[in-house]
């Protein structure tokens, strides 16, 4: 009597692939941060240059706006950093030195601004929502701003803001990852976003770059998974 055995062979589980959640997930990132900022900026009832005062009775006397703004002001402190990460996806192959040069700088001046700079505009609704004392608010508020630390962190966001993104903005267009236009809009609506007159054209402004990250999440949509990133081992 025999018996036949067979030798047990080797099975290997296969993991899932998940590249195409991380891409259409970063397509669906990208624009959304300028586009909250921006229609935040457009909607808003204060301009930047207002002081704390004016800008706690404006608030006051248009309360849902200020909540509303406030909500959409989420997505760009949320969401921004994933963005740029998508948009530095799309240009690393084609336009690397850019990209790494462009990206550093963004990360730095956004992982600076967002743990340290002040929301005064949080801080003016807290103030009249609450009854708090304008004046000593507007010290605190002050004293905040004149920390050396939050300074640096301000400048660093400006300089991501208007030195890195356009540098990325570049390297999309450098890389072909969407038509040129595209590319445009993103470079000329965060270049100049500092400069514009008055919430409405700095709304405008970066309104114009959310367009360009259009064209991240258009890139990306049309990217394969091979492409994207390598499989899971």
């Amino acid at each position: 009597m025999t018996t036949n055995l067979q030798a047990p062979t080797a099975t290997t589980a296969r993991k899932a692939d998940t590249r195409t959640y991380w891409r259409v997930l970063l397509a669906v990132v990208a624009p959304l941060p300028l586009l909250g900022q921006g229609l935040s900026y457009a909607l808003s009832t204060v301009d930047g240059g207002d002081d704390f005062a004016t800008t706690v009775a404006s608030m006051q006397a248009h309360h849902g706006n200020a909540v509303v703004t406030g909500l959409l002001n989420i997505l760009f402190v949320v969401l921004l950093i994933p963005a740029t990460v998508a948009l530095a996806l799309t240009t690393r192959r084609r336009a690397p030195k850019l990209t790494a040069v462009g990206a550093t700088i963004c990360l730095l001046g956004f992982l600076s601004a967002f743990p340290l700079l002040p929301n005064d505009n949080v801080m003016a609704l807290v103030t009249g929502d609450k009854g708090l004392d304008v004046a000593t608010v507007t010290a605190l508020d002050d004293a905040i701003w004149a920390l050396p630390q939050v300074s640096l962190a301000s400048l660093l966001f400006i300089v991501g803001i208007v030195i890195g993104l356009p540098i990325l903005g570049v390297a999309l267009w450098r890389a072909k990852a969407a038509p040129v236009w595209m590319a445009v809009c993103l470079i000329l609506g965060t270049l100049t976003h500092p400069f514009m007159p008055g919430h409405l054209a700095a709304g405008l402004g970066l309104l114009v770059g959310a367009v360009g990250f259009v064209g991240v999440s258009r890139a990306l949509l049309r990217t394969p998974n091979e492409a994207f990133d390598v499989a899971a081992l």
